[in-house]
């Protein structure tokens, strides 16, 4: 064992045992993330709880660089869950070669794993995710997390646990042909966010307002579903309780209040309806 040598800089972090093969680590599956998250999301202060939105809503901008997606819902639910629905092509859920799984249980669970590394076999021709570890990441950051996918004529479900699965990859049934997309749902982990897991809808409407500047022809809705509240009309009266809602601008022209977005493909169950007032995000 080479000689220990002690100074006034590392007296308090130095260590009294031999190094050796037995203390070299090897991480497997997402345990990378949970144990070192400010890695793969920059912190896990509000800057990274506010990040894993990114990462979602950056997948559904990519299908519609990819000419596939035109609407993008993001809604914070009670207890500042986020959800996240696309009108786009749905993750794929056929069986994923190398590992027997299915795809979307591959994107969700391996870091390193997506259709966007570019070549023959890519599914995309460009993105702004590039390495593999957006979605999964977010699912490793998860107290728990659901994912909805609807292409084929089916919808698929499948839910994980703080990364894992719960459970195998169901199909819930039938859906009207030509209808597709992917909806996320997921609850941030307290146990990796110690300082907050409350959502400020100021940062996600300046971050999404900003993406559908850059994305032409995307209209993002920003809705929150914490608690009503009661706006002032024009006039000065109030109006009635809604839940608060911002329609991001489209093609680089703000948003005109009054009309209603273009329904996502994924309804939401009776639990989630809004009935939120569209105002234009300025």
């Amino acid at each position: 064992m080479a000689e220990e040598i002690i100074t006034s800089t590392n007296v308090e972090t130095a260590t009294d045992h031999e190094y050796n093969a037995s203390e070299i680590q090897v991480l497997k599956g997402l345990e990378a993330v949970r144990k070192r998250p400010g890695m793969y999301i920059g912190s896990t202060g509000e800057r990274g709880l506010h990040h894993l939105v990114y990462e979602i809503v950056d997948n559904a901008i990519d299908e519609a660089l990819a000419g596939y997606c035109n609407h993008i819902e993001v809604k914070i639910l009670k207890n500042n869950i986020i959800q996240v629905t696309d009108n786009g092509r749905g993750i794929p859920v056929d069986i994923q070669a190398d590992t027997g799984l299915p795809a979307v249980t591959v994107v969700y669970t391996i870091l390193h794993a997506g259709g966007k590394f570019g070549g023959e076999n890519s599914g995309y021709k460009v993105a702004g995710g590039l390495h593999g570890v957006g979605a999964s990441v977010v699912n490793a950051c998860s107290e728990w997390l659901t994912v909805n996918v609807r292409r084929d004529g089916h919808e698929y479900e499948q839910t994980f646990r703080r990364g894992d699965p719960d459970g195998p990859l169901k199909c819930l049934g039938t859906v009207a042909e030509g209808v597709t997309g992917t909806r996320v749902t997921f609850k941030p982990d307290p146990e990796m966010f110690k300082d907050t897991t409350v959502y400020n809808f100021e940062t996600l409407e300046k971050r999404l307002r900003e993406e559908s500047f850059l994305n032409a022809g995307v209209k993002i809705t920003l809705t929150d579903e914490r608690e009503l509240y009661t706006p002032v009309l024009e006039d000065g009266q109030e109006g009635d309780p809604c839940y608060r809602t911002e329609l991001c601008h489209l093609s680089g022209r703000k948003a005109q209040s009054g009309g209603a977005p273009p329904q996502c493909h994924l309804p939401q169950g009776p639990d989630r309806a809004g009935h939120g007032r569209d105002r234009a995000a300025v």
